[in-house]
């Protein structure tokens, strides 16, 4: 009887879950490009390629078992299927990015180089604000450098001769591409793999053309001019996001402009993505089919909507070309093309299945971009959109007759709510990749949404149509009040106390809870998606109790920054860097000014080490900490480190050093990277735990290694015998 019990059971359950898939059968394609991208974040999940190919292999195994078990697509039931196809993409998701990877192979330089660098120029972007120019070089071959590397040349060693196609030879340092300073942090090496970058640097003196370039692509060409003319239009700061807003060109944004921005949550606006491209299609398609309708032979004998969609496509391509054709605007333009296909043919367009599609679309070509917060930051506002508005009860709202006050009213409260929905939306994300998020985005955006969809972008377009015959100055103060006010809201917002909030880095299990419960709550439209909310609280709860790491290492062993008891954040140098800085201030989750450790009453310091005393619960730590290179008596410093239980240096420290837990020097370093140290639990996160086993990782440190053994060999060889 029991077995008979539980085998009702079970064919309930196998019942109501066939019932469940029926009901929610047009969502079912979706999350076909879930699996692909499930496929791809194994791929990064994964150390090595033994593992990534065990996932293609089980996947595989799985499908073909099913297969096997069905005897054919059509005897599968519904349940089978969506198993079936799932497990295909999932292989496919991953075999598609170890695939991207190797295809991009290009080894990172082994060691700092100086010396005099000949190559020829690909291209360059001028970034004003900065003072540099940027430049992309192929060196010459017989230099042993690798194929491509990025330097920096300071503005005013700039040359009009220094355009792509150019051979330039200049004194430069280059450095191998940056690994994470420190765990969580940004990996500059692994995006440099996929750009196919091995080493960046900086140019030391104005650089000797040795062969002029072309006059550069039309369409570079053209943007550099349009983008100079705005600058001249509308100086300073202002002109800077009016050029970003019509050409992409970030360079003349002011760094505090940016950061207010970033921390107001207003810099989706100065990328140009889905609100830019979706603003100027809408914006052709309605004016094309409303002047159309103006013509009456014209609008029986063509499909309008068609035609206006047609224009709108073109104005969206060449809009796309026009900012550079960077993979975020390729992604909206892409998917608004979808929209556009949506309305020509009669159908719904907002729908979560065209966003899918443009997704797939774009993990297929730049499979990498799925980790990216550009890709993670704008698919998720706008399948979050696409859920809101896709409710029945907001449809049913907005269908709505209402008068003009009413009308106004819906329309802000809309936009309040999309607001407050993305916020909550991208705040797991922005957490993730930066550590900090914007509280007051939601009312930020109610405002600055509208002012540059409807009043600085046609403000814009007006005012550069108006100067082809020499009328749009007018047109171009107006934008520049309109900027200068949404500057105004961005530094509101941005220094409003508790702007932004910081949290510790909580790592990968917790972002990917996280994202499965919003995708299950976004793309189900049954009473079952709010089970996506129980991943979703218990992420926040484990985010929310993450501790911050009492110590952080980079991985130089430079900078070494503490966080003490009183909540200060301790320095091991006075004069740190901004980037490091930065770093150091976010992993900590800091907010404030830091204090060197020599000014820190809990410390004792001299030339060479610093001794201190951090309580983690009931035990105490002695740390000691070195602060140069110079030589130390072994005997004396094997004494100190018996005394500690952590000891952290720079340098390389004797076996005769052993400390009573932990001991990170430069031979530690060199393997894995940065450090995060948490006393509670006495547990030590890497750089090398997130990286080690994949491509731009495992090359650079076998690259380094290579490169010292050979160094070696040679000072050996030159000894005099």
């Amino acid at each position: 009887m029991a077995s008979l019990h539980r085998f009702s059971m079970v064919a309930r359950a196998h019942a109501g879950l066939g019932q469940w898939l029926l009901a929610e059968r047009d969502q079912l394609p979706v999350w076909i490009v879930v699996a692909f991208g499930a496929g791809i974040a194994a791929w990064f999940a994964l150390p090595g390629s033994e593992w990534p190919m065990a996932v293609i292999a089980l996947s595989l195994a799985g499908a073909l078992a099913l297969l096997a078990r069905f005897r054919s697509w059509s005897a599968m039931e519904l349940g089978a299927r969506c198993l079936f196809v799932g497990l295909l993409m999932l292989a496919a998701g991953c075999a598609t990015m170890a695939w991207r990877a190797e295809r991009v192979a290009a080894d990172p330089l082994a060691a700092p180089w100086f010396g005099t660098l000949t190559g020829r120029i690909e291209a360059r972007e001028t970034l004003p604000a900065r003072d540099r120019v940027r430049l992309i070089v192929r060196p010459a071959p017989a230099l042993g450098l690798p194929e491509r590397v990025r330097v920096n040349l300071d503005l005013e060693l700039d040359r009009p001769a220094l355009q792509p196609g150019a051979i330039v030879s200049a004194r430069a340092r280059l450095m191998p591409p940056a690994q994470a300073a420190l765990p969580g942090g940004y990996s500059f090496a692994q995006r440099a793999w996929f750009d196919r970058l091995g080493a960046t640097g900086s140019l030391l003196d104005s650089p000797r053309v040795l062969r002029p370039g072309g006059a550069g692509g039309l369409l570079d060409s053209l943007r550099a001019r349009i983008s100079a003319h705005i600058q001249a239009q509308v100086p300073g700061g202002t002109g800077g996001i009016a050029a970003t807003l019509a050409t992409g060109d970030r360079g003349a944004i002011r760094e505090e402009d940016a950061e207010a921005m970033r921390a107001s949550g207003l810099a989706h606006l100065l990328s140009i993505s889905g609100l830019h491209v979706t603003a100027l299609i809408g914006a052709v398609w309605l004016l094309t089919l409303r002047l159309l309708a103006l013509f009456p032979p014209l609008a029986r004998a063509w499909r309008l909507p068609l035609v206006a969609a047609g224009a709108g496509a073109l104005a969206g391509i060449g809009y796309t070309l026009l900012t550079g054709a960077e993979v975020p605007t390729i992604r909206s333009c892409a998917a608004a093309l979808l929209v556009l296909l949506a309305l020509a043919l009669g159908r719904d367009p907002v729908s979560p299945r065209l966003i899918a599609a443009g997704a797939f679309a774009v993990l297929l070509v730049w499979p990498e971009s799925l980790m990216g917060p550009s890709f993670q930051l704008s698919f998720a506002a706008v399948t979050a959109i696409v859920a809101l508005h896709d409710h029945p009860a907001m449809r049913a709202w907005a269908a709505t007759d209402l008068g003009w006050a009413g009308r106004a009213a819906r329309f802000l409260a809309m936009t309040f709510l999309t607001g407050l929905l993305i916020e909550f939306t991208l705040m797991p994300i922005a957490l993730h990749h930066f550590g900090k998020a914007g509280l007051y985005g939601a009312l930020a955006n109610m405002i600055a949404i509208p002012l540059t969809t409807f009043v600085i972008m046609p403000l814009e377009a007006l005012a550069l149509l108006l100067d082809l015959v020499g009328i749009g100055a007018p047109f171009w103060w107006l934008c520049g009040v309109a900027i200068e006010a949404l500057i105004d809201v961005a530094h509101g917002v941005a220094d409003t106390p508790g702007a932004v909030a910081l949290f510790p880095r909580s790592g990968a299990p917790v972002f990917a809870l996280f994202v499965i419960g919003g995708l299950w709550l976004f793309l189900w439209r049954t009473r079952g998606r709010w089970l996506g909310l129980v991943p979703v609280a218990i992420a926040s709860l484990l985010a929310a109790l993450q501790p911050a790491p009492d110590l952080l290492v980079t991985g130089d062993g430079q900078h070494v920054a503490v966080s003490a008891p009183d909540g200060a954040l301790v320095l091991l140098r006075r004069r740190t860097g901004d980037f490091a800085l930065q770093s150091l201030s976010e992993s900590a989750a800091f907010q404030g000014r830091p204090i060197a450790i020599e000014d820190w009453p809990g410390a004792r310091c001299n030339a060479d080490f610093c001794s201190l005393v951090l309580r983690a619960g009931e035990r105490s730590h002695r740390v000691l900490i070195g602060r140069s290179r110079e030589r130390v008596p072994e005997r004396a410093l094997a004494a100190a480190c018996r005394r500690a239980d952590i000891v952290i240096a720079g340098r390389w420290l004797p076996a005769s050093c052993r400390p009573r837990w932990f001991r990170a020097d430069r031979a530690l370093l060199d393997r894995t990277g940065g450090l995060a140290i948490y006393l509670a639990d006495r547990k030590v996160r890497t750089v090398a735990q997130g990286y080690a086993g994949h491509p731009w990782w495992d090359r650079a440190m076998a690259l380094r290694q290579a490169a010292r053994e050979k160094a070696r060999a040679e000072r050996l060889s030159t000894r005099p015998r």
